[in-house]
């Protein structure tokens, strides 16, 4: 018997965003980033630690500096809430001071196919504050233009 799948209670905190982007990539190449190839776009070589089961909990890490965020190493962690392949990814999504600041929050990405490409519909939910969110607002959208590009190579 599968354990159960015990989604975070956000209902305290209701602050999350959505993001809207046409992608080159199909949605089987996008579905495959999320869930085998995090180390391929987001996450530094060699740190990632990622299961592509519904309950298994991931690690991983990303390393930059820039003048908002201070310090190169950034754990993230997680565990799959919801898997349908070439379709959805739903994630818990934990991170330092300087992104969730230790809540778990979820993120969840739907995949459209458009023409030769695909619709990526990203809502990350669950912030504590308000600074939280704004830093995913800004940090979103360089992402995922990031893990475009990289597919498209």
């Amino acid at each position: 018997m599968k354990a159960p799948v015990c989604r975070p209670d956000t209902t305290s905190r209701p602050l999350g965003l959505t993001i809207e982007r046409p992608m080159e990539a199909s949605p089987a190449a996008i579905y495959m980033a999320w869930t085998g190839q995090f180390d391929r776009w987001f996450a530094a070589p060699g740190t990632v630690l990622m299961k592509a089961e519904v309950n298994a909990p991931f690690f991983f890490e990303t390393r930059f500096s820039d003048e908002r965020v201070k310090g190169e190493r950034h754990p993230h962690y997680g565990r799959f809430l919801e898997l349908r392949p070439k379709k959805k990814v739903v994630m818990t999504w934990v991170t330092g001071p300087e992104g969730t600041q230790g809540a778990e929050t979820v993120v969840t990405v739907e995949l459209t196919s458009s023409g030769n490409g695909s619709v990526l519909r990203l809502t990350h939910a669950g912030f504590l504050n308000e600074e939280s969110l704004k830093q995913h607002k800004y940090a979103w959208p360089v992402v995922l233009e990031h893990l475009d590009e990289t597919l498209e190579r």
